[in-house]
């Protein structure tokens, strides 16, 4: 059994709870449930959008603040939500972060204007930085390391994947069928009764005496770290809307180096960090950590862009409905893969499906690069969603596998938000570069078809937006075949390392 620091004099919750046991299907429904929610809600208000703009006044440039106020505050506190349930445990955190992002959810669908609606997507992204790290963590400290997490993982995999396109399907129905409004206040029921049933499924926090509790909490690295991500992760989102040479997005950038920097000499010294340093001593840990970043900056940006070549009223011309429809086959390769996945990687070991996961995907997204104006969505499009899907689904698992492997339970917290911030960074990287791609490869396609046929007629358009999307996601395929390539070359994880069965797991 572990030893705990000498500092730290852990004593049970209550007298009942070591004893407590946690029926496995039901605590992974609940952590599925949860991650589902967080996830699909980056996606789910897309379609909305139009809707929303209409409602509340939006202008164009402001709209896109929708979406990326929930993505700077959930990206820039990652870090501090996952410490904090390290610190403050792991369930206390989780119920907290459910019941923010659901009164978030429930201001949001009363929202009147523009300003309540943002600081709703605000505050979602709050409770979604102190959700998501507990989910991942409980999963490390609910299930033993070897099949048992594995099969959890495959689920967890599964439903972070297909988030997205469940989102945007959810989303189809919602503003189609029902009211934009209904968009937040779905999350509304979920989230209210994920968190009456988390007391009945966990076992009560340890409680921690002050030497381990906010007594000694990296206050100096909370305020850097939070404010370095956000400036970065701000960063990007400035760069896709105006320029990389914007001095807004310079001095964001140049915010983001002075303050991460400092992050970095504040862990050096403090006897509490953060984020411990020595998880990245780790080289197959920390290549996993590249990959997940690489592969979520090419992947999870093409939903973006294909969703806009569907509905693209000259183009595939989908109605909302089928526009998430058309996401199923993605949906369901993902969930098969993920399920095939977890079941081989504890006799192959993760590092296979980390390197031919990308290369699946990548093809996957190689194939949707050469979408034409007059491609159809059986042809054109589900061969190359069903590709990704499956490649997808052996990349979140292998990656999950290999970062939470043999990490101590004491940080599987924060080591649970260092996957999610590099998967949410890394998203947002993918984003703006691709967007930066798209809008140049665009306006080079206009020009020529214009010196062509000698007006912008709808054609024209057509085409050039069409070849916009399609060269950002063929840059999007490069960037999931160079993760391959990190995999390969820095990923040594053997079957064995997956298969530990430690001699104590913490509830």
């Amino acid at each position: 059994m572990s030893t705990a620091p000498p500092e730290v004099a852990p004593t049970t919750g209550s007298p009942a709870s070591p004893s407590r046991a946690v029926s496995p299907g039901v605590a992974l429904a609940v952590l599925a449930g949860a991650q589902l929610m967080i996830v699909l809600d980056a996606t789910i208000v897309n379609i909305a959008l139009p809707d929303i703009r209409q409602a509340l006044g939006f202008s164009e440039a402001s709209l896109t603040w929708v979406m990326n106020a929930y993505t700077l505050t959930f990206g820039g506190l990652l870090l501090l939500g996952g410490r904090l349930g390290d610190l403050l445990g792991r369930r206390r955190m989780f119920i907290w972060g459910l019941l923010v992002f659901t009164l978030a959810s429930l201001l949001g669908g009363f929202a009147q204007n523009e300003a309540t609606l943002l600081a709703a997507r605000a505050l979602q992204g709050v409770g979604g930085a102190f959700t998501a790290p507990a989910v991942l963590s409980l999963i490390t400290t609910t299930f033993k390391e070897g099949a048992e997490r594995n099969k959890a993982l495959g689920v967890y995999a599964a439903v972070s994947g297909m988030g997205a396109a469940v989102g945007l399907l959810a989303g189809g129905f919602l503003t189609e069928y029902a009211n934009w409004r209904w968009v937040m206040f779905v999350n509304v029921p979920i989230g209210v009764g994920l968190a009456l049933a988390i007391p009945r499924v966990f076992p009560a926090d340890e409680v921690v005496d002050s030497g381990r509790g906010l007594g000694r909490f990296d206050i100096p690295g909370a305020i850097t770290s939070t404010v370095g991500v956000s400036a970065l992760v701000y960063g990007f989102i400035r760069a896709a809307e105006e320029s990389w040479t914007d001095a807004v997005t310079l001095t964001a950038f140049a915010l983001a180096v002075v303050f991460i920097g400092a992050f970095v000499a504040v862990e050096l010294r403090t006897r509490q960090p953060l984020l411990p340093l020595r998880m990245f001593a780790n080289r197959t840990r920390s290549g996993g950590y590249i990959v997940m970043m690489l592969s979520g900056a090419g992947m999870m940006a093409t939903f973006f862009f294909l969703t806009l070549f569907m509905q693209n009223p000259d183009l595939l011309d989908l109605s909302p409905v089928l526009a998430g429809t058309a996401y199923l086959p993605l949906t369901a390769g993902i969930i098969t893969s993920a399920q095939i996945t977890s079941r081989l990687i504890t006799t192959r070991g993760p590092r296979p499906f980390l390197i031919v996961g990308p290369l699946v995907a990548g093809t996957g997204l190689l194939w949707l690069s050469f979408l034409e104006t007059d491609s159809t969505y059986w042809s054109g499009v589900l061969p190359g969603v069903v590709l990704m899907g499956l490649g997808m689904g052996a990349v979140f698992v292998s990656i999950m596998t290999t970062a939470t492997a043999g990490i101590a339970a004491e940080d599987s917290g924060i080591g649970s938000a260092v996957l999610n911030v590099t998967q949410q960074i890394g998203g947002t990287i993918g984003l703006a570069v691709l967007a930066t791609i798209s809008t140049s490869a665009a306006e080079n396609a206009f020009d020529d078809e214009v010196a062509k046929v000698g007006e912008p007629t709808a054609a024209v358009i057509a085409h050039a937006s069409a070849t916009g999307w399609t060269t950002a996601i063929l840059a999007a395929s490069i960037m999931v075949f160079a993760s391959a390539l990190i995999a390969f070359a820095l990923v040594r994880i053997r079957s064995e390392d997956v298969q530990i069965d430690p001699s104590a797991v913490t509830h």
